[in-house]
């Protein structure tokens, strides 16, 4: 993903090495690191902070009123208290969402196609980010209600909890479980993956390097494209432009990934319009 924004903010003017020093921080999914990395940030008077991720944004807004943010988000910026407006964000803040609270009943449709007598399934959100938590939990339920179907909401913040999660459903009715889209996921996509297919749970979530490492389907708006505008923006405001006078931006670019070989493995017969709508067929 660095490399998609380093990308975008190529293409705005800025090179890495040359006329632009980038300062790296990474937390890791580890959301309790943030409130120290943006004060060193702070300390070091940078000339903007690209945020990546929901809990990093709000951590940034609230750590700074001078500072030019560009955030990277999930989420809904208005509702996260991000901007006041989509179209004319005010004060130090701008950026791009994927708007993730609403692909949820989108990944969940797509889940009972793949699973059509499928009664109960399960939501896993990461309570860590309780904004994000609340939205998608939400968004979840409406749609599951419109489906007929049975929702139980499944938290975990830590790998252990990861861990056991995965082993509970294998043991209860829930016959099929959407990842809700958050940072510690992301960061953990590959034991995500491992974790489905070691205990044969159907699970969608976004991403192809999930279905790629053996998760059954990903759908979602492309993190790529996202941070690629996020290093668009973050040009603009270095070449001068103010955040309030840029509307925030939202990737527009949906992926849906299959694993073929999982869902044989797991005796899901893929309705044909759903693979014929898909990006790619992993087999």
């Amino acid at each position: 993903m660095a490399a998609a924004f380093r990308q975008g903010l190529q293409e705005s003017g800025y090179a890495e090495g040359q006329n632009v020093a980038i300062e790296y921080r990474w937390a890791e999914g580890q959301s309790d690191r943030l409130p120290a990395m943006l004060d060193d940030l702070i300390h070091r008077q940078v000339a903007v902070i690209a945020a990546t991720g929901t809990q990093a944004a709000l951590v940034a807004k609230a750590a700074t009123k001078t500072i030019p943010i560009v955030f990277e988000t999930g989420g809904d910026p208005i509702q996260l208290g991000l901007v006041a407006s989509l179209s004319r964000p005010s004060g130090n803040v701008t950026g791009v969402t994927q708007l993730n609270g609403q692909v949820v009943p989108k990944e969940l449709e797509v889940l009972h196609e793949l699973l059509p007598t499928t009664k109960t399934v399960a939501l896993l959100v990461n309570p860590a980010s309780p904004a994000v938590a609340d939205e998608e939990t939400r968004e979840a339920a409406s749609a599951a209600r419109t489906l007929g179907l049975e929702l139980h909401v499944l938290k975990a913040s830590t790998e252990a909890q990861l861990e056991a999660v995965f082993a509970n459903l294998s043991q209860s009715q829930i016959s099929g479980l959407v990842v809700g889209p958050e940072g510690f996921f992301s960061s953990h996509i590959g034991q995500l993956a491992a974790l489905a297919v070691r205990h044969k749970v159907p699970t969608i979530y976004r991403g192809r390097e999930f279905a790629a490492a053996g998760g059954l389907v990903s759908y979602g708006a492309t993190t790529a494209s996202a941070y690629h505008l996020a290093g668009v923006y973050t040009g603009r405001v270095l070449k001068g432009e103010k955040p309030a006078d840029l509307p925030v931006q939202q990737a527009t670019k949906f992926e849906l990934y299959i694993n073929l070989k999982t869902a044989k493995a797991l005796g899901i017969t893929v309705p044909l319009p759903l693979s014929g709508r898909a990006d790619e067929v992993i087999e």
